[in-house]
């Protein structure tokens, strides 16, 4: 178990389950929650607009950065939204049955893809990155995945990536 003292002197306990998932105890009585944006109705519409034109669609990514564009002028004012965000950021919306984000008042903030151990310098969390929420009776179950998991299906040998094993 790894203990965390906030700012406000609340205390928040972290224990690793058998499963590698993290259970987070403590007072959650004043919280921010995080839920993550959903961008495929807005990407659809956007790859179909520029389809009938005969163009090729931007990359998701770049529709996702280019939806939250703000446009200031020379001075630093707010002049307003980008295109692509003026024309399509009214069909993003935020996914409420899933958290990303979990902040009560004077921390821990944590978000999905955190490195546990990294934040907390645990060596219990170590490798240990937020993949999900779930919320219990006593606070908040962490879904985890190891750091380095994405490597798991791939070995590299002489610098050449093979992602066989008879090769």
């Amino acid at each position: 178990m790894f203990e965390y003292i906030n700012r406000y002197n609340d205390v928040y306990t972290f224990t690793k389950q058998e499963d590698g998932s993290v259970l987070w105890e403590g007072e959650f009585k004043y919280c921010r929650f995080g839920y993550p944006n959903v961008y495929k109705r807005a990407y659809q519409q956007y790859c179909k607009d520029v389809g009938s034109k005969g163009e090729h669609p931007m990359h998701i990514e770049d529709f996702k950065e280019q939806i939250h564009e703000i446009i200031y002028n020379e001075n630093h004012e707010y002049v307003g939204p980008g295109p692509i965000a003026a024309q399509y950021r009214g069909l993003v919306y935020s996914d409420t049955t899933s958290v990303d984000m979990v902040d009560p008042s004077g921390g821990p903030y944590l978000s999905t893809h955190t490195n546990l151990g990294e934040r907390f310098d645990s060596e219990e969390l170590k490798g240990l990155c937020i993949s999900g929420f779930k919320r219990v009776d006593t606070g908040y179950m962490i879904h985890t995945y190891g750091e380095f998991d994405h490597l798991a299906d791939t070995k590299i040998i002489g610098g050449i990536i093979n992602t066989t094993e008879d090769e």
